[in-house]
């Protein structure tokens, strides 16, 4: 069972981009008819996303938000120890997008520079391993910068992902203080069910060519995507998260000895809000307790845990706070976290 438990480290500062161009899912109708959109658009709770453009990308919106964090926290760069990436849409498939933004950023070459690839669940196992590394003496500060360009990947034929991804970027500064008291983590995967939400083409196991690029309709509904094109099986992700996460939270609460009650928030991986007022009704949780960025920017993958926080809980974490972290995907991988916030720098949305 991975269950982690960290002292003395915690999250001091969170800033957030995202791209400029705002869809509007009601008017997304190129390909669908507006009675089939609203029908959509009203059960998953997705009105608005942003979508980066075809020089933009995952490491421009999380340079931007670092930017941000480094200028109104007033941030010496030398004094960052390490650098981590998170994403699935990397600006290559090599070198590492890290070291790239490790150069943009102006950090020092002594930084560890590291890519995490993940999906979804991706924030909370690189903040474990940001916690990790802040064991060590010689580590202070970490930079974690999480993005995604998801919108790139989806089909915009495809009824059952058009309407729900959005892209985003996060820089997240973790460091040691002893004001941050204890944290825990959990983390888990099931790679038997890899095949509910994949990329089957454009890799190793199956390189791009013409034939995977090549669109068809790929059910009964009439959904179009290639290869190359991002699917989902929607109903058994839904089952499996109503089935694991409150376990791995019992769990979780279980080993920390902490109440569910204790917590001031509950901050859920914008996956739909189907999935979230499920896992609200059955943990018996507070609707105040549990922000949402859903409405206005969609599912941005590993990326909505760390925007719903700096975009909902601004005025919120204002003194000492306990938050909880559950997310859940791609993979299938999920972890949940239980960490304290303390006057963390929380910015105002950058558009890029």
């Amino acid at each position: 069972m991975a269950i982690l438990k960290y002292s003395n480290v915690g999250i001091s500062g969170i800033s957030f981009a995202v791209p400029r161009n705002v869809i509007n899912n009601y008017e997304y109708t190129e390909h669908f008819s507006r009675q089939e959109v609203e029908k959509v658009v009203d059960s998953i709770g997705i009105y608005k996303r942003r979508f980066a453009d075809a020089d933009t990308c995952s490491s421009d919106l999380c340079h931007a938000a670092a930017l941000d964090m480094i200028t109104n926290m007033d941030l010496d760069v030398s004094q960052i120890d390490a650098l981590l990436f998170v994403s699935q849409t990397p600006d290559y498939r090599m070198p590492a997008t890290s070291v790239i933004l490790q150069h943009r950023l102006g950090l020092d070459s002594a930084t560890i520079a590291m890519d995490i690839t993940l999906g979804c669940s991706a924030f909370v196992y690189a903040l474990q391993a940001a916690y990790s590394f802040l064991q060590n003496p010689g580590i202070n500060k970490v930079l974690l910068l999480n993005g995604e360009t998801r919108s790139k990947v989806y089909s915009p034929k495809d009824r059952k992902t058009a309407f729900i991804f959005g892209d985003a970027g996060a820089a997240v500064l973790v460091e040691k203080n002893k004001r941050f008291g204890d944290s825990y983590f959990s983390l888990n995967s099931d790679g038997s069910k890899s095949d509910m939400i994949k990329i089957d083409a454009g890799g190793y196991r199956q390189p791009s060519s013409p034939h995977g690029l090549k669109e068809k309709v790929v059910d009964a509904h009439g959904n179009i995507r290639n290869d190359e094109q991002g699917y989902m099986d929607g109903e058994n992700v839904f089952s499996f998260v109503s089935k694991e996460v409150p376990k791995d939270l019992k769990r979780l609460f279980d080993f920390a000895d902490i109440k569910m009650s204790a917590i001031d928030y509950f901050v859920f991986h914008q996956a739909s809000k189907m999935i979230n007022d499920h896992l609200v009704k059955k943990l018996k949780l507070e609707k105040e307790k549990v922000p949402s960025v859903l409405h206005k920017y969609g599912n941005t993958s590993s990326v909505s845990i760390p925007l719903t926080i700096a975009s909902e809980l601004k005025y919120k974490l204002t003194n000492q706070e306990t938050v909880c972290l559950s997310a859940f995907g791609v993979g299938l991988s999920w972890g949940s976290a239980i960490i304290n916030f303390h006057r963390c720098y929380l910015g105002d949305v950058t558009e890029v």
